[in-house]
């Protein structure tokens, strides 16, 4: 028997409450970030020693901050040294507060078989840096940076967007530690 779509979509006897739970949901949201702070001291901004080298974070989802779209911090790389190498499912944009130097970026090689498989382009491109460029990575683009100072650290402020993540997008692979933080462990 053909069933049409007016027959079919009366079936079930489930009863939920999804659209309501959203409305509560995002009212409850709403009143949370009223009562996150607006500013953030820099002496309540985290230090990190990760993978990816050191950081200050500026801007994160855990700091209880009003900014709710966007996660921010600055990298400090050693004199003549570089961080980690990683890559992630959503853009990033850095601009160079102090230093010089440069990045590599490897291009994602997409293979679509029976499943997605992103493997990294073996040869990277080089690009160069100082103080008050803007360097943009794309999305799933392996990337690591590099002070060429031997003598004074580089400073960088990074910026990602929340939004992919919350889209499900959340793969984020770390391809080599920094340095520091191997003579960490």
């Amino acid at each position: 028997m053909l069933y049409t779509e007016d027959k079919a979509y009366p079936k079930g006897k489930l009863k939920v409450t999804y659209y309501e739970d959203r409305l509560r949901e995002a009212a409850e949201r709403e009143e949370a970030l009223a009562a996150m702070r607006k500013v953030i001291k820099a002496e309540e901004m985290p230090w990190e020693l990760c993978r990816d080298g050191k950081i200050k974070h500026v801007a994160n989802e855990k700091m209880n901050g009003r900014i709710a779209s966007v996660d921010v911090y600055i990298q400090e790389i050693p004199p003549g040294g570089r961080t980690g190498k990683h890559r992630h499912m959503r853009e990033e944009v850095f601009y160079v507060l102090e230093g010089k130097g440069y990045d590599i970026h490897h291009d994602p090689d997409l293979r679509f078989i029976d499943i997605y498989e992103w493997g990294i382009k073996k040869r990277g491109k080089r690009f160069e840096w100082e103080k008050a460029d803007v360097v943009y990575i794309p999305v799933m683009v392996a990337h690591q940076h590099f002070n060429l100072d031997p003598e004074k650290p580089a400073r960088i402020i990074i910026a990602n967007p929340r939004l992919p993540i919350y889209m499900g997008c959340s793969r984020w692979e770390q391809l080599e530690d920094a340095p520091e933080y191997k003579a960490k462990k």
